[in-house]
């Protein structure tokens, strides 16, 4: 699967992580992201074809330029491309990663406890289908 679209790989039965896809596609007005489930089909050969384990859920992934980034440098990079002032986050980019991570793991580790999890990917309204990948 050679994609020319960043995409973001989420676990898609995160409350978290499907509420920052939301956001995400609020915010991105350009429609430049493409989403999928780290679960899905699709994010099971992204996760491949980069290398990553295909059994974890617990990282965001962006996939952009055929290079995968995860967890709060994925986020970061994201952040970098949405509307409003949301891209000053990036400034964060210059604390180094074993601490980004660190943050990111102890949320991560969290999630299901903090914010629940669905019983099932979340699915998109018919407008936003075309920027999911299946």
């Amino acid at each position: 699967m050679k994609q020319h679209y960043p995409v973001i790989l989420f676990d898609g039965v995160c409350n978290l992580c499907n509420n920052s896809v939301q956001f995400v596609i609020k915010k991105d007005r350009k429609k430049h992201f493409y989403f999928t489930a780290l679960q899905s089909n699709a994010g099971q050969q992204l996760l491949k074809q980069h290398h990553l384990s295909p059994d974890k859920f617990d990282s965001f992934v962006l996939i952009e330029n055929n290079k995968a980034y995860t967890r709060s440098t994925a986020a970061l990079r994201v952040v970098k491309r949405l509307s409003g002032t949301w891209p000053l986050l990036y400034i964060f980019i210059i604390v180094p990663s074993f601490i980004r991570n660190a943050i990111y793991d102890w949320v991560a580790k969290n999630r299901y406890k903090w914010f629940g999890k669905s019983d099932s990917c979340m699915m998109p309204t018919p407008e936003l289908n075309a920027r999911f990948l299946h």
